[in-house]
């Protein structure tokens, strides 16, 4: 079956599994989304979303976060993976918003690229769900399952974002990753997975790839 066969497949699918897509981090605007996404980086979004309420109290926009020094942010995030890194960037990209841009965010690649600790995978998220310009970040559930479903074989998001990208409608980016997201959560772990029970792996996935998990366990 050729990707673009599967690929339209897997989105009717997905579509079907997850027709709404709220964002799972919790957040009443921009500037909190960029937040809540940077500081999600080798930490589950429940756990951010147990430190933000009152990280937002304190701090809900750009102006009242620059207020905050870098030692209180990490005193509120501690639990959060990286917390002290993570609380300096936050710091830092407050006042480069309140100096720079007025307090609100840019809606482009590159200024949010230009920001402490704003990879390209966070400005995907936020120019997707702040702004509604297509965008497919890839996360670590979606690189594992574009490789699963024969969809990449990229051996870096890099190669697996320009992959998918390729095969999928352009206006199905912004709800096809977090689908993507929720399936693999949901149904397609990365650790002990019986791909040939799965409900894409099963039919999407090579042959080849099935043995070479099952030998990896």
């Amino acid at each position: 079956m050729k990707r673009s066969e599967k690929a339209s497949i897997i989105l009717e699918m997905l579509e079907e599994y997850y027709p709404e897509t709220p964002v799972p981090l919790d957040h009443e605007n921009p500037f909190q989304l960029l937040v809540a996404v940077l500081m999600s980086a080798q930490t589950t979004d429940k756990k951010v979303n147990q430190v933000t309420p009152e990280l937002f109290r304190q701090g809900p926009d750009a102006q009242s976060m620059s207020k905050l020094s870098p030692e209180t942010i990490q005193g509120i995030i501690r639990e959060v993976g990286l917390a002290p890194t993570k609380a300096r960037n936050i710091s830092k990209l407050s006042k480069i918003l309140v100096d720079s841009y007025e307090g609100q965010i840019p809606n482009t690649f590159e200024g949010l690229e230009g920001l402490p600790g704003v990879g390209h995978k966070t400005a995907g998220v936020v120019m997707a769900q702040a702004f509604g310009v297509p965008a497919f970040p890839i996360d670590t559930h979606i690189h594992r399952l574009a490789a699963r479903w024969g969809l990449s074989n990229g051996t870096n998001v890099v190669k697996t974002e320009k992959d998918l990208k390729a095969i999928f409608p352009k206006e199905s980016w912004n709800k096809l990753h977090l689908q993507i997201i929720f399936f693999g959560r949901e149904y397609c772990p990365a650790r002990n997975h019986d791909l040939t029970k799965c409900p894409i792996c099963s039919w999407a996935a090579t042959k080849k790839r099935i043995a070479e998990e099952m030998n990896s366990r």
